[in-house]
């Protein structure tokens, strides 16, 4: 079946997929920690018997068991090297079941998100991702019998989409493709699109039905389905709703709420609103399909009462605010050398010692102040709070340390307006320490963006008043943005390039771990022109007075990136006084490094600012 052909059989009826397969999978015995593609192999079976029951429930399109068949989703479970076989497999157990049923049923290829974010928020290029999915698509197409069309389905990242339909074009040119995006209970999808934005972007791609699937219930469906229509009428659409939000019993079974009735109530008022190809997502039997199946082909009501839907259209456009620079960005513009201490904040409420620090590094030469988040995954009081209170209180300009680990992007673009508006405008963007090395080991460690995309994220769309979807934050932020850097890298050419990306994405400055070899620090400052020429943004360097021997010893054999001479460590360990010879030490490393440098960023042991102060005071 090609292109022209599919359209015009949704446009002369609406059409029927199936409903559930995964949660269908759960309730017949197989567990959520297994992997529901492998299923394919070990029970062909099962699979078989759940497309027989949708075929005879009446519907017209059954999708394969391969949403979660990519390599990367796979690879969770051990299975990466069985892509082909498990969606070539479910391919052949479909057509077995279409072939037993003797009815006209189509058969679709489904494919769901890689599980794995892309760049620029992700660590996954482009090209990886898209030879993920044309491995499954090629995979699907290419079964002995193959598929008819594709589902690209729960998907909730643009980029993604127009990744897997690249991927499915260069395949197959005139397969038809559905893409549908899931949403959350706000009426967006988890990247924060909002299903204008989502019609719009969509109906420029080269697909042939639009839609939603997953989300919520029928009813949220039927809100985001009759948005897309307004806003591309001349598009096909589809709508694949669960069955309703989720509910958790004391048993620990999950129940889906909307009964069969509800679901052919909501096939007619689907369709009505515009809906070509309907039918059923998590919590949906062929009970729910059959009750579609009925509705459809039964009499027409008179009258489907619809909800009044009005897409608002949004004036897009950022007001222009006039933020003046803040006291790092003039100090970056005039060249001033940047003096700047790390301090943590407090581990309960009390933040007298916090500010009493501040005060004192103030007075010894510090003209900012870094805040750490979290730092070592210990639990402390909010940056966000301490570097408030320091610039209120004490009057000098903070840098932020703003981590992507732990954030989800709905967050990290709620912290970032919540940090500008306290008049917090200096971000230091970092990975983040893992929660295993920390006070809660089992905390959730995962992230939606990588540095590099955060801060991609920052300048190039919260600087000009856009969030991440695009829409407007009503004015732009004026954020300056650092970046982390090693001046001595194990491997200075892959160090000099992800620098080089990061400057590109819009960093503002770099600030390194600590420096202990200035000559290696040198080299990589050669190294880095060498391939890009000079360097474009100031480096603030790292200087870390050690505090005594074992101090050297663990920093150098137990912390990654630390790498300290022998000489160091010797004298460290020879040393009368171990402090003031870890103060001497730093002061010659800045010595030795300030021709390459506009700022010292100092990391004091131990919360020792006293030693800190000591080495403001040989600066001077």
């Amino acid at each position: 079946m090609n292109r022209e052909q599919f359209r015009q059989l949704l446009g002369a009826r609406p059409y029927l997929l199936d409903g559930a397969m995964g949660t269908y999978l759960h309730s017949r015995g197989v567990s959520a920690d297994h992997s529901f593609e492998n299923v394919n192999l070990q029970q062909p079976a099962l699979v078989a018997e759940i497309h027989r029951h949708y075929i005879e429930a009446g519907a017209d399109i059954i999708e394969t068991n391969t949403f979660s068949a990519n390599r990367y989703k796979l690879a969770e479970h051990g299975l990466q090297d069985q892509v082909a076989q498990i969606n070539r497999t479910a391919v052949d157990i479909a057509h077995r079941a279409i072939e037993s049923s003797f009815k006209p049923v189509l058969l679709a290829g489904s494919v769901g998100p890689l599980g794995a974010r892309l760049a620029p928020l992700g660590r996954v290029t482009k090209t990886e991702a898209q030879a993920a999915f044309h491995e499954q698509i090629e995979a699907l197409i290419n079964a002995p019998r193959g598929v008819d069309l594709l589902v690209l389905e729960t998907m909730s990242d643009m980029y993604e989409v127009e990744t897997a339909v690249a991927a499915a074009r260069a395949i197959a040119p005139d397969v038809p493709i559905v893409a549908t995006l899931t949403f959350t209970r706000d009426d967006r999808t988890l990247l924060g699109y909002t299903a204008d934005v989502v019609a719009r972007q969509l109906a420029e791609l080269d697909i042939d039905v639009m839609g939603v699937n997953c989300s919520g219930g029928p009813a949220q469906v039927l809100r985001l389905v009759m948005i897309m229509h307004q806003i591309a009428p001349e598009r096909l659409i589809a709508a694949m709703p669960n069955a309703g939000w989720p509910e958790m019993t004391a048993g620990g079974r999950v129940l889906y709420p909307a009964t069969p009735d509800y679901f052919g109530d909501y096939a007619l008022k689907l369709t009505a609103a515009g809906a070509s190809l309907v039918g059923g997502c998590c919590g949906t039997t062929e009970a729910h399909i059959s009750a579609m199946r009925r509705a459809l082909d039964g009499p027409r009501p008179m009258e489907i009462h619809l909800p009044v839907i009005e897409v608002v259209a949004r004036d897009e456009k950022s007001t222009a605010v006039s933020h003046p620079p803040t006291q790092l960005a003039r100090y970056l513009q005039n060249q001033t050398f940047v003096v700047t201490v790390e301090m943590r904040p407090p581990r309960g409420i009390a933040t007298h010692r916090l500010l009493q620090s501040a005060r004192m590094l103030q007075e010894a030469g510090a003209n900012l102040l870094n805040i750490a988040d979290t730092p070592v995954a210990q639990m402390r009081m909010s940056a966000w709070a301490a570097a408030y209170l320091v610039q209120k209180e004490i009057g000098l300009d903070t840098v932020l340390h703003f981590p992507t680990r732990g954030r989800n992007l709905l967050r990290i673009q709620g912290d970032l307006l919540a940090a500008h508006a306290l008049g917090i405008r200096n971000l230091f963007v970092t990975m983040g320490d893992p929660t295993r090395i920390g006070d809660y080991p089992e905390a959730m460690d995962s992230y939606d963006i990588v540095p590099t995309g955060l801060i991609q994220l920052i300048k190039q769309q919260f600087n000009t008043g856009l969030q991440h979807s695009g829409a407007s934050i009503n004015e732009p932020t004026s954020f300056v943005v650092g970046c982390a850097l090693s001046l001595t890298p194990p491997d200075p050419e892959k160090e000099a390039k992800l620098l080089h990306k990061k400057i590109q994405h819009g960093a503002d400055f770099a600030l390194t771990q600590p420096v202990f070899d200035p000559a290696a620090a040198k080299e990589f400052v050669a190294v880095y022109e060498r391939l890009y020429g000079a360097l474009p943004i100031p480096i603030v360097a790292g200087l870390y007075p050690l505090y005594n021997g074992r101090n050297a010893e663990f920093l150098h054999n137990e912390v990654p990136g630390m790498i300290i001479p022998d000489a160091l460590r010797q004298r460290m360990h020879d040393a009368a006084d171990p402090q003031q010879e870890g103060v001497l030490i730093a002061q010659e490393i800045l010595g030795g490094i300030r021709p390459l440098v506009q700022g010292v960023y100092l990391m004091p042991a131990f919360g020792r600012y006293d030693l800190v102060a000591d080495v403001l005071d040989g600066m001077k």
